[in-house]
């Protein structure tokens, strides 16, 4: 070793302000239970967070909403890591794109916010089966959430893959996550497998460490099982909740250590079918301000929603099937497009009686195009179609099977019978046990016969020849996302029944449409034999050009029914104009081309086509009409009106 020499001033003043900065292996965030806060490196915090969910919103607007909500004053973001968003296959991992959490991280660190991590592995978020991979359910006998082996072999192989990647940005080690929690809501799930919280607190430890703040979260009913030694309890609850008794409850599990509501509601979920959830701005911003008087560490869900593109909605079951729109705008203080609310402001302020905000003034709404009415021509009926939606050709079995079964997890898939005697009057055709799962679009010789639908509508009656083709297509509207979401197995559950006849001998073609959309179309097809008034499952398309500026901008389909949308290719989400309330899609600026080059929308109507097969592009959101008010707008003529759109994600 080099002897050592003595110290000049410049050198003595370095190894001092080396002494003072927090460096990685001396930055901290704990729990101070005898004064009832967090400390961050070693100093007093609290954070003031805000929900953002990275899967739903395109990577290339990150930034700009990660950079509005440090601008309201929030110094942490939440945010969930969806299993089925970045396996989609046992052994197969997605970090690209829209699926790149380190990025996302990345981004969170320049807007100087810190992170809330909930790596699940069941996150609810009414994501599609609350973000657990439908792959799972190919061993038709496991149960999910609980230590039962099968279940916890995938969980192991997941996060052994997924919190190495995460290790380096841990706070202690010098990147941004301050906490991190296990499960989500376990409470509210059926199972109360202590063994299985155990299993996932010892896995966590295991990889990330003894230092990392672990917590769990759970509402006032499901601390018991919820909870436990060793994991900090939170609670979540809404403006309309009792704030004091819930925080009671928490200081049960919690004695001391500070008061935390890890989703403190700022809006809520929409159903198909039902009006769009709204919190008002007053409840919001004085249940928020009760807390932190009280000194409590809140996370605000949703602070930005965001969209369920593609297939991704979740469900719940409340009494019958409740699919998620495909917005999530929450009524979140920073809408759907990214503009910021009243809602923000109100809460901006609130924020600013208890901790410095950002200089500056928030950025104005971006500006909305508005272009149409557009004409769409029809490409075809979905079954001229099947050679290509289905090239390796149908699976045959004696009786249906499930999406599951023959490995397709979202979309669409064609069940195929033939019918064995002449059906001469209407007969009764259904399917035992309430055995569709979600929406079943039937034809006989190609011709539309009507919809079946989970708990609903359980029955159709129809005639034809012996021979005729049975041609039943099944959607698969989201799985079960929340509380005790069982198995929520897809397609045909049981053999249907026409009349007295168990129906067998079934061809099921699972159909690739994204696939078909992005790389096949335009398809010349013979069109003379279509009639004039289509319906049934059938595609629809056009081109326009865009000569001004690109803008966000929104899709509205009046008169159409319901059905799935392509903008150049990326799957937009579903539409379901009859039932609303959502009647508009969010269309992000990035996934137009610009310069006068060709635009194509595609969609599949899957029953009625309206009389003027037209579509427009607005400027502002319709996302409150039901099919018990019907919103009508109006198609006048005198409506307003990079070649190479931006990667978004792997939807």
């Amino acid at each position: 070793m080099a002897p050592k020499k003595p110290l000049c001033f410049p050198s003595l003043l370095l190894l001092l302000l080396t002494l003072l900065r927090p460096q990685a292996d001396t930055r901290s965030f704990v729990v101070d239970r005898e004064h009832d806060r967090f400390l961050l490196d070693g100093a007093p915090f609290r954070y003031v967070s805000g929900s953002l969910h990275y899967f739903r919103v395109p990577r290339v607007l990150w930034a700009d909403r990660l950079f509005k909500m440090q601008l309201s004053g929030l110094n942490a973001v939440q945010l969930y890591v969806p299993w089925n968003y970045h396996e989609p296959e046992p052994g197969v991992y997605n970090f690209n794109g829209s699926r790149d959490l380190i990025a996302f991280l990345k981004e969170a660190s320049i807007a100087n916010l810190l992170v809330i991590l909930r790596p699940g592995p069941y996150i609810c978020a009414e994501w599609e089966m609350g973000g657990l991979p439908a792959w799972l359910l190919r061993k038709p006998n496991i149960h999910l959430r609980t230590s039962d082996p099968d279940f916890l072999a995938a969980v192991d192989s997941w996060f052994k893959v997924l919190l190495p990647k995460i290790y380096p940005w841990l706070y202690h080690n010098g990147g941004n996550i301050i906490s991190i929690q296990v499960e989500n809501e376990y409470g509210s799930y059926r199972s109360c497998d202590f063994a299985y919280m155990k299993h996932l607190a010892g896995l966590f430890r295991a990889i990330l460490g003894d230092e990392i703040l672990l917590f769990t979260t759970d509402g006032p009913q499901g601390l018991r099982c919820g909870s436990l030694k060793g994991l900090y309890t939170t609670v979540d609850f809404g403006p309309a909740d009792n704030m004091t008794k819930i925080f009671a409850l928490q200081r049960e599990y919690e004695p001391h250590g500070p008061l935390v509501n890890s989703e403190y509601y700022t809006g809520w979920l929409d159903y198909w079918g039902q009006n769009h959830s709204t919190r008002s701005i007053i409840a919001v911003t004085k249940g928020l301000e009760k807390m932190l008087k009280l000194g409590a560490s809140v996370n605000m869900y949703m602070f930005h929603g965001g969209t369920n593109f593609g297939y991704w909605n979740g469900a719940d079951e409340k009494g019958h099937f409740l699919p998620i729109t495909t917005s999530y705008d929450y009524d979140a203080p920073i809408s759907e497009a990214g503009d910021v609310t009243l809602k923000l402001f109100a809460l901006r302020n609130v924020i600013s009686q208890f901790q410095e905000i950002p200089l500056g003034p928030l950025p104005p709404p971006s500006p909305k195009m508005m272009l149409g009415p557009l004409t769409l021509h029809l490409d075809g009926y979905l079954l001229d179609f099947l050679h290509l939606l289905c090239p390796q050709g149908p699976i045959h079995s004696i009786l249906p099977m499930t999406f599951e079964a023959v490995k397709q997890d979202r979309g669409f898939m064609l069940y195929r019978t033939y019918l064995t005697h002449t059906v001469f009057e209407p007969t009764q055709f259904w399917v035992p046990n309430n055995g569709i799962h979600d929406r079943a679009y039937v034809m006989v010789d190609g011709v539309f016969q009507g919809v079946l639908e989970r708990n609903t509508k359980h029955k159709l009656f129809l005639t034809g020849k012996m021979g005729a083709k049975l041609d039943v297509l099944l959607e698969n509207m989201g799985r079960l996302s929340f509380g005790s979401n069982y198995s929520d197995f897809k397609g045909l559950l049981q053999a249907p029944i026409l009349g007295q006849t168990i129906l067998t001998q079934w061809l099921m073609f699972p159909l690739k449409v994204d696939k078909l959309v992005k790389w096949s179309f335009p398809l010349q097809l013979l069109k003379n034999s279509h009639p004039q008034t289509p319906s049934g499952p059938i595609f629809y398309s056009t081109t326009f050009p865009i000569f001004d500026s690109v803008r966000d901008t929104f899709l509205f389909l009046p008169g159409w029914t319901k059905g799935q949308v392509w903008i150049n290719g990326f799957n937009l989400g579903r539409y379901w104009t009859k039932r609303g309330p959502q009647q508009t899609l969010y269309v992000p600026k990035p996934l137009l081309f610009p310069r006068g080059v060709l635009n194509k929308i595609t969609l599949l109507e899957l029953e009625n086509v309206p009389p003027q097969p037209q579509i427009q592009f607005l400027d502002s959101p319709i996302l409150n009409s039901t099919l018990h008010r019907t919103y009508i707008y109006s198609l006048s003529a005198d409506t307003r009106s990079d070649s190479k759109p931006m990667e978004l994600s792997g939807h």
